[in-house]
């Protein structure tokens, strides 16, 4: 049979589905952020019949069609990830804290709050003691707020040297950054993204370079057989074996390794300096910061413990600082109404002592130092540790990028197909 011309663009066509199914299905890892698509009433069952890798496809479980990135679709198990392959690694709550700088964390509390603590002061003492507060000369008023205002710095000041001190009992790494992650499915993303972005700009572009090298073969395959077939046979394996084969490349091997003249050296791993501190800048800037930390205090798993020992903390300087009133207070309420009253009063003054963490600037001057401590300690992490950064959040779903180069090249190579047959 004479050599059809058409054959030639074979290797091509190989190349752009090579590129094309790389692009797709890197995008498809990310995006859309959120789930977008519809869902069947009852029909979420017939998911768990299906094989569990099936399972893992973002909506099967739930009953929906349509997509969510598959990162996305796991920011529980991204952040869990994140926590067990790199912060805990990195340090310690305790450590993480001290880089925070205690001493001014406690100025900065001190000089955002002051004048709230007045108001709250205010407030409270108006509300719990009423009238008799009302009646009181203002020099007695007066002189309660110069106490409290007198004793606000040895209280923020033992509260931070407490929260320092308990660190490891009141602050779930591990849950705080999945929680945060899990609220933030954006920032699964980042992490890939701004870390790995040099990585998966290489994965799409090997998806040309190898899909066009795989082509070559498939010339004298279908000028051989002729069969309708064959092409997108061949698509299949061009979609699978592009994707199966850049990932490889990017982490393995993890240490450099020589055969005869040639040195091999994973992608990823060969950039652990830069990588470093990127992924230091993210963690601190936005997960391990002063912010959430201060969110987890007060809300999280062991909130409760938070904030027993800042009430402790606060319950004496309420007591000393309404000294010219606790006398009369004790006598017309009672000794247990006057410590319910203290007790009140101590519990709704935590929220103040921790409102000022959330401050924007505050977070960004902060973060720097604990940004170091990271990158120092990642770029001293083992490379099988340092691996496991990326590569354990995706090995367990690299199966569908692959998959879905698979689907997207038997397609190409149905319609390439028809190009060379017509």
């Amino acid at each position: 049979m004479p050599f059809d011309a058409k054959l030639l663009s074979i290797p091509l066509i190989s190349g752009i589905i090579g590129y094309v199914t790389n692009y797709v299905g890197i995008k498809m890892l990310f995006y859309p952020v959120q789930f977008v698509g519809f869902t069947i009433p009852g029909i979420a069952p017939l998911g768990r019949l299906l094989p569990r890798k099936l399972q893992s496809i973002p909506g099967v479980l739930t009953g929906q069609v349509g997509w969510q990135g598959v990162i996305p679709s796991r920011a529980a198990k991204m952040g869990s990830i994140a926590v067990d392959t790199g912060v805990s690694k990195l340090g310690s709550p305790g450590e993480f804290y001290e880089k925070l700088n205690p001493e001014r964390i406690a100025e900065h509390i001190l000089t955002t709050s002051r004048a709230d603590i007045r108001e709250l002061v205010e407030r409270l003492i108006d509300r719990e003691y009423g009238r008799l507060w009302r009646d009181a000369p203002s020099a007695v008023r007066e002189m309660v707020h110069e106490r409290v205002q007198a004793q606000l710095p040895a209280i923020v000041h033992r509260v931070t040297e407490e929260i320092g001190a308990n660190i490891d009992q009141i602050l779930d790494i591990k849950l705080m950054v999945i929680r945060h992650i899990e609220a933030h499915p954006e920032l699964a993303n980042a992490i890939f993204l701004e870390v790995g972005e040099k990585e998966l700009k290489f994965v799409i572009n090997a998806g040309a370079y190898y899909g066009f090298a795989l082509g070559i073969p498939s010339i004298f395959v279908f000028s051989a057989v002729q069969q309708w077939w064959v092409l997108p046979i061949a698509g299949i394996i061009v979609g699978y074996l592009t994707n199966f084969i850049a990932i490889k490349q990017i982490f393995l091997p993890i240490v450099p390794t020589k055969y005869g003249p040639i040195t091999l050296h994973g992608l990823f791993m060969r950039r652990q300096p830069e990588v470093s501190r990127q992924y230091a800048k993210l963690i601190a800037t936005e997960v391990v910061n002063l912010q959430n930390i201060g969110q987890e205090f007060m809300t999280g798993r062991r909130s409760d413990r938070t904030k027993a020992m800042i009430a402790s903390a606060l319950r004496p300087a309420i007591d000393g600082a309404v000294g010219p009133l606790r006398r009369a207070v004790r006598l017309a309420v009672g000794p247990a109404q006057y410590d319910a009253i203290k007790e009140s009063m101590a519990t709704e003054a935590l929220d103040y002592t921790l409102v000022p963490l959330s401050d924007p600037e505050f977070n960004a001057s902060q973060a720097k130092e604990l940004e170091d401590l990271l990158t120092e300690r990642m770029k001293a992490l083992p490379p099988h540790d340092f691996a496991e950064l990326l590569r354990t959040a995706v090995e367990e779903d690299e199966w569908m990028l692959m998959f879905i180069g698979a689907v997207l090249g038997f397609a190409a190579g149905v319609l390439q197909t028809a190009f060379t047959l017509v």
